[in-house]
């Protein structure tokens, strides 16, 4: 279940299905993204195909999912809960 987010708009996107802060080029990726992160138990649920799901270097460790060109969603990991969703460009 997601539990907290950095990024202000893919809260918005998360919470109110919208977000106008986000290219819109995004947003049915991200939301298939989200739900996904939403429902997952473990971080191993989400190594979907398309996904590109991998763990990043760093403490605490976070994780990332691909979502359209050098953007990503990335993230903690808690126990069953997803923490600190963030949509960045890290490459």
């Amino acid at each position: 279940m997601i539990k907290s987010f950095r990024n202000k708009a893919l809260k918005d996107l998360f919470i109110e299905g919208k977000s106008h802060k986000l290219d819109q080029k995004l947003i049915a990726r991200c939301l298939t993204r989200l739900d996904v992160l939403d429902y997952a138990e473990r971080p191993e649920d989400l190594n979907l195909p398309g996904f590109n799901f991998h763990g990043l270097q760093g403490n605490p460790k976070r994780y990332t999912i691909h979502v359209n060109g050098a953007w990503c969603i990335t993230f903690e990991w808690r126990g069953t809960d997803a923490w600190a969703l963030d949509l960045e460009q890290y490459h």
